[in-house]
């Protein structure tokens, strides 16, 4: 497996755990889990925008920046 296949994986994995955590939240209403939800869906939009070129066509910068992006919580 390549380096950029393990990345891939990793994001695909963290955006699950994110999408489910964006589930959560808004099943609870409360003010401050819709704002949470709305980071977090923040996280994902600047995600799309990181890969929008497609996972074969990743700089190293663009691998530095996901892999910073996995790092934050």
């Amino acid at each position: 497996m390549s380096q950029s296949d393990e990345l891939k994986n990793r994001i695909e994995a963290k955006k699950l755990s994110l999408r489910a955590k964006i589930k959560e939240l808004q099943a609870d209403g409360q003010s401050a889990s819709r704002e949470e939800a709305n980071k977090l869906e923040a996280r994902l939009d600047s995600l799309a925008d990181s890969v929008k070129d497609g996972w074969d066509n990743l700089s190293d910068a663009v691998a530095g920046k996901l892999n910073d992006w996995l790092k934050d919580d």
